[in-house]
């Protein structure tokens, strides 16, 4: 079971952007996540007139690595850990600091 899936809210623990939150837009491979608003970077784009795309300077986001994020947890306002744990016969990702259930509605 993968502790960060897609759509969850995580927070930055390393690195350029630290203690920033965004959501998870997807998972690029086993390894990294693309994270809205977090790592992005300016890069030099060559225009195609063939294709109909500009050149110029794009804003773009690049993965990071899912060892330097972690899940938040709005009950204690921090990044937490993620655990598994079998209710009603099926597995639910729950955090390690106060058992809740991740995603669950307060």
């Amino acid at each position: 079971m993968q502790n960060i899936r897609k759509g969850d809210e995580v927070i930055v623990l390393s690195g350029r952007d630290r203690s920033r939150r965004g959501t998870v837009v997807a998972r690029v491979d086993d390894d990294h996540v693309l994270v809205e608003g977090i790592n992005v970077v300016k890069k030099h784009a060559k225009g195609n007139p063939m294709a109909g795309t500009p050149g110029g300077i794009v804003d773009k986001t690049l993965p990071i690595h899912i060892s330097n994020v972690a899940i938040f947890n709005p009950e204690t306002g921090k990044g937490d850990r993620v655990g598994v744990k079998v209710v009603d016969g099926a597995k639910v990702r729950i955090f390690r600091s106060n058992g809740a259930v991740v995603g669950a509605k307060a």
